[in-house]
């Protein structure tokens, strides 16, 4: 069962960039990929509340092959990475179908998406870091033509910027590996997990800090994170929100799965709340100053991963699942937003708030999907958004220590902020009427002369009209020809994302299971015995056979996962590994 997440969409890429003068067959094959890969994630989901599954590719042994580990927090990004996947791609058969354009959009979207689903399926479920470079290469590749659909002078400048960024992360990263095989002999991380204790410390620190950057990066942390507003918002709605939602997940999981696998000691407990303060504030600062929507929530996306990041620097189990919680929280959410525009674009031709107005009245649906999900950005009691920070903040509580008060205190800030952000928003998209946003000149053009306060508010409102303007003229570079005439909202397109909006909801219903399964998640990721034990055996070697077979190799479905029990005695002794594989 754990490959198929990962070579179904692979598969189907190729069978559908071999039908790429069909595109209803390729629109076939990209949906019934993608329903079957979340059927066997759920499936994932439930078994590995057993124990951690365990694949050994080809029958090699562990940590000489490639395994495939799907754990409790990798099967919970793996489903919700699913569940957005399929309904974005839902989302844009719609908009195909309403468009009434059977050929768009370009045949290579479908097979490009389903490998950028492949390599973030490989991403959650591998146990090497040489494969998980693997995996972040096929986002790579995938996401720069993605990212550049349309060829648009904008979109082609942001994708540049992109892979720039993304290929300075990969060598840094790819350097770390090197650095590690060298010094361990091993990129398994069960194996490295045991061995890593016989590096020097000064050494292990500066593993930490590279693979730290590397994935800092991906996930957009502060201050790495300037590129990710310029890039974003100049792709199509649909893969905004892949991008928004999945892609800095991937790296916020990699910082998970490596800090407390490979680095347990928490030597960047405060760096690491450090970086967390200021991703929070800077990235909200940031929302506060836009104009354009796509833009702003770019903005709070990077302000939000630092949400993540303060529950993994206090480094205690509340604190890890809250952060999981809010990831899983989080990917929906801001998936549905971007969607959400993508609706507001497709109606009015612009996604500048000073160009919108009175959509309240003439797309109220739209506007009550906006107002659930971004409340639930806020945290507004009761939805998930809410439950994920009362983790956090007990846990903060719980710590009482000034890092952990200033996280606190930065948190509600950035809460504050947001729901600020978001009334604006609201106001100029959805409540004011397009006289109201002229009143303001208008009171000033009828008078001769002006009180020294009404000089500086009209000097800030032309200051506010000059910059609207720039972001419009960026804005409109970005899109093509046919984006910006708007077009028709089908209700396939309505239908996704009241899914989305629904599945955020059922999170919200069952916050208390879903918590439940994330805190034994956090439990065992800072414990690490079960996730050793099933990797490496109580041997110290994976499940498979090559190295005592010779003559050839088994056959990958000869050798099934390997269900491993939890420990119920978490300071039972790990597997002696610290010698040389034979």
């Amino acid at each position: 069962m754990l490959p198929i997440p990962v070579l179904l969409p692979l598969l189907s890429a190729g069978l559908a960039l071999v039908v790429s003068r069909r595109p209803r067959i390729q629109q076939a094959i990209s949906v019934a990929a993608l329903a079957t890969s979340l059927v066997f994630s759920i499936y994932i989901l439930i078994a590995a509340n057993s124990g951690p599954l365990v694949l050994d590719v080809g029958s090699w042994a562990a940590p000489i092959g490639i395994t495939l580990v799907g754990d409790r927090l990798a099967a919970l990004m793996l489903v919700i990475s699913q569940i957005v996947t399929l309904a974005v791609m839902v989302y844009s058969i719609g908009q195909d179908v309403a468009d009434d354009s059977p050929a768009a959009p370009i045949a290579i979207y479908h097979p490009t998406f389903l490998v950028l689903v492949a390599g973030v399926s490989n991403a959650f479920l591998t146990g090497d870091l040489f494969n998980l470079y693997v995996g972040f290469e096929l986002l790579l590749a995938a996401s720069f033509v993605l990212i550049t659909l349309g060829g648009t002078r904008g979109r082609v400048r942001a994708g540049t910027v992109y892979v720039v960024v993304s290929l300075i992360s990969s060598v840094i990263f790819l350097t770390a590996i090197a650095l590690i095989y060298g010094a361990l002999g091993t990129v398994n991380m069960a194996q490295l997990s045991v061995r890593i204790h016989d590096l020097d410390p000064n050494m292990a620190l500066l593993l930490q800090l590279m693979l730290l950057v590397a994935f800092g990066i991906k996930a957009a942390i502060f201050p790495l994170s300037a590129w990710l507003p310029d890039s974003y918002p100049t792709a199509p709605a649909q893969v905004t929100a892949v991008f928004a939602g999945l892609l800095t997940k991937v790296g916020i999981y990699a910082i998970m799965r490596l800090q407390f696998t490979l680095f347990p000691d928490n030597n960047l407990q405060v760096l690491l709340a450090v970086l967390a303060i200021f991703t929070m504030v800077t990235g909200i600062m940031g929302a506060v100053a836009q104009d354009d929507v796509k833009r702003l929530l770019s903005f709070t996306l990077v302000s939000h991963i630092g949400y993540m990041l303060w529950g993994i620097s206090l480094a205690t189990v509340l604190s890890l699942s809250s952060a999981i919680y809010y990831a899983a929280h989080h990917i929906l959410v801001q998936a549905t937003l971007f969607l959400i525009v993508g609706l507001i674009e497709r109606k009015t031709g612009t996604t500048s708030s000073s160009r919108l107005s009175s959509m309240m009245r003439t797309a109220p649906f739209i506007a009550i999907l906006f107002f659930i999900s971004g409340t639930n950005l806020v945290g507004i009691p009761p939805l998930s958004g809410f439950i994920g920070k009362l983790g956090l903040t007990e846990a903060s509580v719980n710590a009482d220590t000034p890092v952990a008060w200033s996280l606190l205190a930065a948190g509600l800030v950035t809460s504050l902020l947001t729901l600020y952000v978001l009334i604006k928003v609201w106001n100029r998209v959805f409540w004011q009427t397009p006289e109201d946003g002229s009143r303001l000149a208008d009171t000033f053009g009828k008078k001769k002369h002006l009180s020294g306060r009404e000089e500086r508010m009209l000097k800030r409102a032309q200051l506010a009209d000059r910059s609207q303007r720039v972001s419009h003229i960026v804005a409109e570079s970005a899109r093509t020809e046919h984006e910006r005439g708007g077009g028709n909202v089908g209700a396939i397109m309505y239908g996704t994302v009241v899914a989305l909006t629904l599945v955020q909801i059922a999170m919200s219903v069952f916050g208390g299971n879903i918590f439940a399964y994330t805190t034994e998640s956090a439990s065992a990721l800072i414990n690490k015995h079960s996730y050793v034990t099933a990797v490496l055996g109580e041997d110290g070697r994976g499940g498979g056979v090559s190295n005592d077979v010779t003559g050839g190799i088994s056959l990958p479905w000869e050798t099934p996962p390997r269900p491993i029990p939890y420990a119920p005695d978490e300071s039972a002794n790990l597997p002696d590994v610290g010698g040389e594989t034979k």
